[in-house]
């Protein structure tokens, strides 16, 4: 697990939870993949791919264009916190 800076939480019955999301800590050693059973959001979880980035929303209408905006979140996070 990644250093936490940047948390990416996902609900395991989110089609999103599918993908290899644990990929992101490797990728990115601040951030730390949470999947858990539900975040009570399930009129989203139902109609879209998300996840939560530090708490925002992230969703696409489809898998992988939900992953790739949830990499562009967390690289401007990344530039947020290291002030690059």
């Amino acid at each position: 697990m990644g250093l936490g800076i940047i948390v990416v939480e996902t609900c395991t019955r989110n089609e999103l939870s599918n993908l290899d999301l644990e990929q992101l800590e490797t990728v990115y050693e601040e951030v730390a993949v949470m999947r858990t059973d539900c975040l009570n959001m399930c009129n989203l979880c139902r109609a879209r791919p998300y996840a939560l980035v530090n708490g925002n929303k992230v969703y696409e209408k489809t898998t992988s264009e939900c992953y790739e905006k949830v990499e562009v979140v967390i690289q401007s996070e990344l530039k947020d916190f290291y002030q690059y």
